[in-house]
């Protein structure tokens, strides 16, 4: 841990400008409550769900380890699915609410902005109230496009509904683009001086393609993308998209609607020198460390193997921050992650002396 470490969030603005910032930032897209209260030896993680008072505490500590892992961004967002009535058909198992027209006619739309925000305004305005000097958030209102709608209907239900009646299949995704707007519209009015960068995460791939068609993808999920960044672009933020899979048959399609940078990478998919390569003169690049890597080697192989990938990757990205690839769920060996920091810090020191 590192407490007298000076965050400045402005280092990630540059990744997200494809400046090659000052200080080589750490990002996480996501990290576990649970390796947050190991790490610092403070229980917290529970809280979250307390009064106001216990809720204050969760994020004093929460901003509190960003800051003493060294990073200039406290990542958080809250998330459209969590408030989504009868949801969980995404995680697989189930339809969803909406599977034909008649659900989708019924289903509450006009009052979901509401109700996420009912459950959403005390956390974002706890977050913003803790931030310590120096830092911003990053992140925003959580789930893309494509998340929502499988929460809403289920992937395999979602295929049909797009063979079955194409037109109802348009209308979800309109109506969910209206509500995404909606509720970053809010989002974006309230708390835009506390957050560096927005971002929402959209998994459109797997291992060997996308989820979808690409034109699928490109016809009814890319123009509501736009919706949103463009109304962020508006806000004067620039946009992060984290989608995990083998995206590259719609990179170029996502990239021409303006997003700022990309975060998530998987090894078995392409090295990330890939992704550097064919888009890194162009969009901000973020992660590059294999979560495979965290898990399976020991601290020390781990420091050598991030302290060598992190110059490489820094050398020829002008936007870049270093991380894993995906996140860090609770299963993430401690020690692991603790030694990807180590690695980044490392290079900075390097850096810094040349």
């Amino acid at each position: 841990m590192n407490t007298s470490f000076q965050p400045d969030y402005r280092h990630m603005l540059d990744v997200l400008r494809n400046k090659r910032p000052g200080r080589l930032p750490v990002y996480e897209h996501i990290i576990s409550p649970v390796i947050m209260e190991e790490i610092l030896h403070t229980p917290f993680a529970e809280q979250i769900q307390g009064n106001e008072s216990d809720m204050k505490e969760f994020f004093r500590q929460y901003c509190r380890f960003f800051r003493e892992m060294t990073y200039d961004t406290v990542s958080f967002e809250i998330c459209i699915t969590d408030i989504l009535p009868d949801h969980g058909a995404i995680m697989g198992g189930r339809p969803g609410p909406v599977q034909n027209r008649e659900d989708f006619a019924k289903y509450p739309w006009d009052e979901l902005p509401e109700i996420y925000w009912q459950v959403a305004e005390p956390g974002f305005d706890l977050l913003c109230e803790q931030l310590p000097a120096g830092m911003k958030a990053l992140g925003g209102v959580g789930n893309g496009v494509l998340e929502i709608s499988e929460d809403l209907v289920g992937f395999e239900y979602l295929c049909y509904m797009l063979a079955d009646d194409p037109e109802l299949f348009a209308n979800l995704y309109e109506k969910i683009g209206h509500l995404m707007t909606t509720i970053w519209r809010r989002f974006l009015a309230k708390y835009s001086e506390h957050y560096a960068v927005c971002r929402f995460g959209d998994d459109l791939g797997f291992k060997t393609s996308t989820l979808l068609r690409p034109d699928t993808i490109r016809n009814y999920i890319v123009p509501q993308y736009k919706k949103i960044v463009d109304l962020i672009h508006a806000h004067q933020k620039p946009f992060l998209w984290h989608s995990c899979g083998n995206i590259f048959a719609v990179m170029e399609d996502i990239i021409a609607i303006g997003i700022d940078a990309k975060h998530s990478n998987e090894d078995i998919i392409a090295p990330f020198e890939k992704w550097i390569s064919l888009y890194g003169d162009r969009i901000g690049l973020l992660g590059g460390i294999d979560v495979n890597i965290l898990c399976n080697f020991k601290p020390d192989e781990i420091r050598e193997k991030v302290f060598a990938a992190g110059q490489n990757f820094r050398r020829p990205a002008n936007g870049y921050a270093l991380g894993s690839g995906n996140s860090i769920p609770d299963y993430i060996p401690v020690d692991g992650y603790l030694a990807m920091i180590e690695a980044a810090q490392r290079i900075r020191e390097k850096e810094r002396k040349q």
